[in-house]
């Protein structure tokens, strides 16, 4: 399994809605350390079924971007019942990334 992609058309069923912990990669495809980070996630996502691993393409969701106040791209999320609860901006190793679900 791989990261979902999600839109502004499924967000708050996917996410905020999510009965399982979200993680959230806030990327864009022009962004060298956001390459590095989307194998990651998606090693993530196939091993992890306790979570829900998505990606928002920046460029093509402006308007999650802006109501996240996404600053700096790979900015990575952890969303637990509707609220985010970690938060972190910047290419990171695997092993800091599952941090941020603790």
């Amino acid at each position: 399994m791989t990261a979902m992609n999600v839109t502004k058309t499924n967000f708050e069923q996917e996410v905020m809605n999510s009965t399982v912990p979200v993680l959230l990669d806030f990327w864009a495809p022009w962004c060298g350390p956001c390459r590095r980070v989307v194998p990651l996630m998606d090693e993530i996502a196939a091993e992890r079924e306790d979570i829900k691993v998505v990606k928002i393409n920046v460029d093509e969701e402006p308007e999650l971007a802006t109501r996240f106040e996404i600053a700096g791209v790979p900015t990575l999320m952890v969303v637990k019942n509707g609220e985010v609860v970690n938060r972190s901006t910047g290419a990171m190793p695997k092993n800091k990334i599952l941090g941020l679900l603790s």
